[in-house]
């Protein structure tokens, strides 16, 4: 979390909004090995709960059952040029939307991960118009072997900390005409955030 309070967000909407828009996060947990992370698609069933699945053979999956962990979710980010501003006599920076969820983690039973991946499924299907694949489309053998092949869990959320960094620090007229150069640097995603449109 950034520690400019400028760049934190009071909405009790905006991680549940993070998260369903973004689908994917980072999973970091402290292991005997040292710390790890693993990638993985993440869905909000709640207020307070997150569920994500992993390999069973990820170094992470036989240590997080009862474990503290943090959950990364990295929302449109860009690089932003000093050419941008009035005054030039500044250095780079980078604007981005990022939330950190922290909380205990427990194994959930075959029948919420199946509905987990799912509703995983139809989210993110839904998302790219056209016909839809559906997972009865797999065979039983094909979708056996992925269900014995992953664990799935789920997190009970104690803290989750928004940070928007989107030049909240510089004048309108600056932030309008950086918000211009991250559009035209394909990032019109990260710009309209900075039009007000967080998610």
């Amino acid at each position: 979390m950034h520690p400019n309070p400028l760049f934190r967000s009071e909405d009790p909407a905006l991680p549940a909004r993070l998260i369903d828009a973004a689908g994917f996060g980072m999973v970091f947990a402290q292991t005997p090995e040292g710390p790890r992370v693993a990638h993985t698609p993440i869905m909000a069933v709640g207020d307070d709960r997150l569920q994500f699945h992993l390999a069973r053979s990820n170094a992470l999956t036989r240590h997080l059952v009862g474990a503290q962990a943090l959950i990364v979710v990295n929302g449109p980010d860009g690089y932003v040029s000093p050419r941008w501003y009035v005054d030039r006599d500044t250095v780079p920076t980078w604007n981005y939307i990022a939330l950190e969820c922290e909380g205990a983690v427990s194994q959930i039973a075959d029948d919420a991960l199946e509905a987990f991946l799912h509703a995983a499924i139809l989210r993110h299907e839904s998302l790219l118009g056209g016909a839809p694949w559906q997972a009865s489309e797999s065979s039983a053998k094909v979708w056996e072997g992925l269900f014995r092949g992953i664990v799935g869990f789920e997190m009970t959320v104690a803290a989750m900390r928004p940070t928007l960094k989107l030049s909240q620090n510089k004048s309108p007229r600056e932030r309008a005409a950086i918000a211009e150069g991250l559009a035209q640097a394909g990032k019109a995603n990260l710009a309209q955030a900075m039009l007000g449109d967080a998610a």
